[in-house]
């Protein structure tokens, strides 16, 4: 494990009112209770996510950050990813949907962009990456696209059922006839159960997992602290689906699905997502997020309209240092690796996933 504590990066720019400061937020006992002080502020701003990719793979924290005082006025979150074959680089954030900088309201991010640049010039990164697409950051321009998807859960369980797309709402009743029972959890075993179901479901897309650790870690750093639940719907006691929910402030999201494809006649991801959404309003919260898609991803762009989410564009951004320039990037979940992998049994499947994520991000 590495923290940012330990980097000598510890530099202050002149900003308006206040320097810029790069931190550690691993080394700050008050930092989820300032971020949480944000409008803006997700689960992936605070600390249970940056320990997360700090423990499973060793990513150094570094969170360029101007304070009032003793107030976070501003923040954009970064790590740092080195790796000897996919080289060092900074991304906002890792296996994140998207991550935002903090600003306070009518204020832009530019210092902070600007103090991530020197930053990645000092330490030699190959690139700047951002879940996010800011104007505040000088000459960006977009690097990728995928479709996001939100639902209004003001409405009540009532009305959400009544926003189900025809087919959508057809499933859930014949889930429900066929037996099938959602339960909620934020367990280590229920954890297990999805990983499961994931590993499955990754080699039928022909895509690796990530390493059972990293689950794990987000079991210890963010379910396990109340900040999210595992919705698996089973069959009996043969699990048919299953998804892990985040949430913070007044929103959730769905981050990760899976499901056991041989079961997929009862249609247990359309009760399973119904289940949790209805959860999620019951319990007081204004949206679920569905996290992003790719664009050519039509099937699933369609289910998730189906389930009632409006829908709109997400953007990120990627500086290249060599070049010296924003680049566009392609979006790799297709190509030649697809068939290799879902062709591996399982065992080794894991194997490649616990070897390839460290030098992804």
């Amino acid at each position: 494990m590495r923290c940012a504590a330990q980097t000598g990066d510890q530099r202050e720019i002149e900003g308006k009112g206040a320097p810029t400061v790069i931190i550690d937020p691993l080394q700050r006992p008050d930092w989820d209770a300032q971020v949480e002080a944000h409008a803006g502020s997700t689960i992936f701003h605070g600390t249970g996510w940056a320990r997360v990719l700090n423990e499973t793979y060793g990513h150094v924290p570094m969170y360029v950050c101007r304070f009032d005082g003793k107030l976070l006025a501003e923040a954009l979150p970064l790590m740092e990813v080195a790796s000897r074959w996919t080289g060092r680089r900074g991304v906002s954030l890792p296996f994140t949907d998207l991550c935002a900088p903090l600003c306070p309201q009518g204020g832009d991010a530019r210092n902070l962009y600007r103090e991530a640049m020197d930053c990645g010039r000092r330490r030699r990164w190959k690139y700047l990456e951002c879940r996010n697409f800011d104007v505040a950051w000088e000459g960006c321009a977009p690097s990728l696209e995928f479709y996001v998807h939100v639902i209004d859960l003001g409405i009540g369980a009532d009305g959400l059922f009544e926003r189900l797309d025809g087919a959508v709402r057809r499933g859930v009743r014949k889930a429900e006839a066929a037996g099938l029972k959602v339960e909620f959890s934020g367990d280590r075993e229920s954890v297990r159960t999805f990983y499961k179901l994931h590993c499955r479901t990754r080699r039928r897309h022909g895509l690796p997992p990530q390493p059972f650790r990293f689950f794990e870690s987000i079991q210890r750093h963010i379910l396990g602290m109340g900040r999210g639940f595992v919705a698996t719907a089973r069959m009996g006691n043969q699990p048919a689906a299953a998804g892990v929910f985040f949430y913070h402030g007044g929103e959730a999201l769905y981050k990760f699905g899976a499901s056991d494809f041989a079961l997929q006649q009862h249609r247990p991801n359309n009760l399973m997502m119904w289940a949790a959404a209805r959860r999620c309003a019951q319990e007081g919260l204004s949206r679920l997020n569905l996290g992003r898609t790719s664009l050519s991803n039509e099937g699933l762009r369609r289910f998730k309209r189906g389930l009632g989410a409006a829908e709109k564009k997400l953007k990120y951004a990627k500086y290249d240092f060599l070049s010296k320039q924003f680049i566009v990037d392609v979006d790799q979940t297709k190509g030649w690796f697809n068939r290799v992998f879902s062709r591996m049994p399982l065992p080794v499947l894991r194997l490649a996933g616990a070897a390839l994520y460290p030098h992804l991000s």
